[in-house]
């Protein structure tokens, strides 16, 4: 079976690829630019994959800089797994980030990834040099005013679901169909990306089967696959970040973004943080506008 394939302006392929053992479950990790490039991380977001980094990636590492992505468990090349939790991502992304370099390094991270990465940078704050968010700052809501022991049942509500939902779903297959069905079928989550792009997503993000092709991305794992959250939990993270911070935010709502609001997300920038509004911009601010969000980052990195 010959594979289909498609090209896209300014995608590259990783220079290099290897594999991580985070505990147990292997990691794949893609690599632009040289090996004696001071490193910087780039973090994808939940149903994504390190190669959305295919075209902004080149544009860092052609500036001097190693980029080093990654696929989450249960995302394109990396293992499969029992277990998905913000706890065992981040635990992923430390088994990288130390098999990568002793240092600390700048983190440039996609919604979910944002998020994950504000919890990281939290918590091991000797890791992360620089912080750039890209639309992974979701705003602090105001949580109903309901005795604690109510919010503890609505919460175990929640992880019974989530848990019930697991418990059903490892004998589900993903839908095969052509690589044009899959990129239309992204495209109903991404509408403001071209579908040449999503047609090229699709030769990096899914595997062609002898009937058809089926994204890499774990039938098991609910969107994002990082299971019970709170978006108050990263705000109050956010705000308490001491590393040099840069936010990046779009203005025009799509079915994988968070919806934050500039007014809402503010208040819980770091003190002596930017952010920056990019109008008419989507939630993959960093696809739609790769010149300009690869130019903000670099100026912010250097």
């Amino acid at each position: 079976m010959t594979n289909e394939t498609r090209s896209y302006p300014g995608a590259r392929t990783p220079d290099r690829t290897r594999r991580v053992d985070a505990d147990g479950v292997g990691i794949a990790v893609h690599e632009w630019g040289k090996e004696s490039d001071p490193v910087v991380f780039l973090v994808h977001g939940g149903s994504d994959f390190a190669r959305t980094f295919d075209v902004f990636a080149a544009k860092i590492a052609d500036a001097g800089w190693r980029a080093v992505a990654w696929d989450h468990r249960g995302h394109g090349d990396s293992d499969y797994a029992t277990l998905y939790s913000w706890d065992a991502d981040i635990r992923d992304a430390l088994a990288v980030m130390t098999s990568t370099t002793s240092q600390p390094a700048p983190v440039v991270a996609h919604s979910k990834g944002g998020a994950l990465m504000m919890q990281l940078a939290e918590a091991s704050s000797y890791r992360v040099s620089k912080m750039v968010n890209i639309d992974g700052m979701p705003s602090k809501r105001r949580m109903p005013d309901v005795p604690d022991h109510d919010q503890s049942r609505l919460l175990a509500g929640e992880i019974g679901s989530w848990l019930d939902y697991r418990h059903d779903a490892p004998t589900a297959i993903r839908k095969p169909g052509t690589l044009e069905d899959l990129a239309q079928r992204r495209a109903k989550m991404n509408p403001r990306l071209s579908i040449e792009w999503l047609e090229y997503l699709v030769t990096v993000g899914a595997r062609h089967d002898s009937d058809g092709w089926r994204w890499k991305l774990d039938p098991t794992m609910r969107f994002g696959g990082f299971g019970p959250w709170r978006p108050e939990w990263s705000a109050l993270r956010m705000a308490s970040l001491t590393m040099p911070f840069l936010g990046l935010l779009g203005t025009v709502d799509e079915p994988m973004g968070w919806g934050a609001r500039a007014r809402d997300v503010m208040p819980w920038i770091p003190q002596g943080g930017r952010l920056e509004v990019l109008e008419d911009v989507g939630h993959f601010i960093h696809i739609e506008e790769p010149d300009r969000v690869s130019a903000m980052v670099l100026e912010f990195l250097s």
